[in-house]
Parts: C-alpha cells; sequence; structure tokens
C-alpha cells in the first residue's frame, strides 16, 4: 500500500527496482499518473567522457528551478498526473541494465502510462524500444549515427543503439536527426538505407519543416522519441560524453517535440555528463522534458 494506504498508490513490480528522488512537478502516486519518470545512471559502456550516471539527479536540479506554469501551453504541471520513481537500481553489466529497463518499460506500458527516462548512457534506450513494437516509429537525436554492429567487443554498447533498434523495429521505421559522425563501417553496411539519417547540415539547409513533413507523410502512427544530447550544439548543450561541433539548435529539437508530442508514448533523454557542464546541458534537458508533456498535454493543435 501507498503512503496513504490506497490500493492504487502500490506498484510493488516497480518499486524495487528504484530509489526515492522526485522530479519538482512530479506529485501524482504511480496509480494515478500519466507519465512515470525515471532515471537509469547507467554508463557503463561510454567510450570518451564518462559520467552520464550522474545526469538524472543533475537534471531534476535543474528542474527546480523552471515554472511550474508554462504560458504558451497553457499548462499547469503540478495539475498533470506526473510520478517520478527515482533511479533505478542499476550493476555494471550493460545486458542486465538493458533487460530492467525493459521489464520496467513493460510494466508501464501495459498500464497505459508514459515512461520518461533520464540517461545514463544511449544504450538504455534498446530495453524501452523492445516494448514498443513494429507498428511505432523512433526518432533519434544523435550526433552520431550509432550503428556499429558492435563496438568494444559489445553488441550493447552505447554505438550500436540505432542498429539494434533496428533489429527491433524493422526498415523504414527509424529517422535519425542531426548526425554528423559516422564511421565508415558504418556508412558501408549494406542496412544503412534502412534509417533515415538527416543530417545537421541538411537540417540547416532545408529547415527542421522538412524533416517533420517527410517523417510525418512516411509514419503517421504512435512514435518513441529518443535524445542523444549530443545531436545539439555543443554551444547549447556542452556537458556530454561525446561532443561534435556543427549540431542542431535546441530550438530545432523543440519543433520536433512540439509537433509530435500527441503521438509519442516513450520519451527518453541520455548522454548527459554533468561533471563537463556549465549548467546549460542539464537545465535544457529539464526544459525538454517539460516541453514533451507540456505539447502534450496542451490544448493547442
Amino acid at each position: 500500500m501507498g503512503s496513504d494506504g490506497r490500493q492504487e498508490d502500490n506498484a510493488p513490480e516497480l518499486m524495487g527496482l528504484f530509489s526515492l528522488r522526485r522530479i519538482a512537478d512530479a506529485t501524482s502516486s504511480y496509480g494515478s499518473a500519466k507519465y512515470v519518470i525515471f532515471g537509469v545512471p547507467f554508463d557503463g559502456t561510454s567510450s570518451f567522457r564518462r559520467g552520464s550516471r550522474l545526469a538524472p539527479d543533475s537534471v531534476r536540479l535543474a528542474y527546480d528551478n523552471l515554472e511550474s506554469f508554462d504560458f504558451h501551453y497553457g499548462v499547469n504541471f503540478p495539475l498533470v498526473p506526473i510520478c517520478d520513481l527515482g533511479n533505478m537500481q542499476v550493476g555494471e553489466d550493460v545486458s542486465e541494465v538493458i533487460d530492467t529497463v525493459e521489464a520496467a518499460t513493460a510494466e508501464i506500458f501495459r498500464e497505459g502510462k508514459i515512461p520518461v527516462m533520464i540517461g545514463g548512457e544511449h544504450s538504455v534506450t534498446v530495453g524501452a524500444v523492445r516494448n514498443i513494437g513494429r507498428d511505432c516509429t523512433m526518432i533519434i537525436i544523435d550526433a552520431h549515427s550509432d550503428f556499429r554492429e558492435e563496438y568494444m567487443g559489445n553488441r550493447y554498447n552505447h554505438a550500436c543503439v540505432t542498429r539494434r533498434s533496428l533489429e527491433i523495429l524493422g526498415p523504414g521505421r527509424i529517422y535519425s536527426v542531426g548526425t554528423r559522425s559516422v564511421s565508415l563501417e558504418e556508412y558501408n553496411s549494406k542496412e544503412w538505407k534502412e534509417v533515415r539519417f538527416f543530417t545537421a547540415d541538411e537540417v540547416r539547409s532545408k529547415g527542421i519543416s522538412s524533416v517533420v513533413n517527410e517523417i510525418e507523410k512516411a509514419s503517421p502512427g504512435r512514435i518513441y522519441f529518443s535524445i542523444d544530447m549530443d545531436g545539439i550544439d555543443p554551444s547549447e548543450a556542452p556537458g556530454v560524453g561525446t561532443p561534435e561541433p556543427y549540431g542542431l539548435r535546441a530550438m530545432e529539437v523543440r519543433e520536433l517535440i512540439r509537433h509530435f508530442a500527441k503521438r509519442i508514448v516513450g520519451f527518453d533523454i541520455v548522454e548527459m555528463t554533468p561533471v563537463y557542464d556549465n549548467g546549460n546541458t542539464s537545465m535544457l534537458a529539464a526544459k525538454l522534458i517539460q516541453d514533451f508533456i507540456g505539447s502534450r498535454e496542451s490544448s493547442l493543435a
């Protein structure tokens, strides 16, 4: 039973996996929640600047500075049914971490709720994607193609997340936006064209509306949305594990979120590294989470 004794507060399948820390506007019980936030403090396969395991609580701290009312969306967030389960208890084995994320998101999806996952490194996304099915489209914000078959001897390395997601969802279901770092191995892969990679240069030359229109025409159904913060230019998001110059603007990412929010069934934001941050990256991540929930709850078209 929950602290007030109501059965709806009970989530025994999940509570053993998490510690208790909450985002400021997450005032609902799990039973009554529509959005379920949780952190995955894991960076075991990070290959450059480690520290993303520290990001979930850094984002929560930054969120404390945000207003709980957003006048653009007309949304008062404490009135939105949001629950924060805290940080998932994780070990050192990436496969086990992914399996735990899969189990947690399976329960959240089964109860008709929307998971909002804060990483941690990008490998953790695979656990959530395992639950969304082939009728769902995936939009990824990322500087890197993350399309390696394996990296550093591990098929579940954070550099392989798009390849693993393709195996789950199948061709034509993944749109990766902001690409500007690709290995020759990835580019020469026979599966390369099974994912639509929008380079950051293409977004700049054609405009983010062209990305919106292409995805809208090809994939009208449900969407899983994954943000690797290195997809955004380092001038706006410096605190990431593998920074790449010439990236997307934060407002371009926001435009994608705003357009597709009402079709998004799962959301994650990953690869922040607070030890290299000036505070801007965690703040931006917190605001993007608020933009997602605000856009989805807004009465605006």
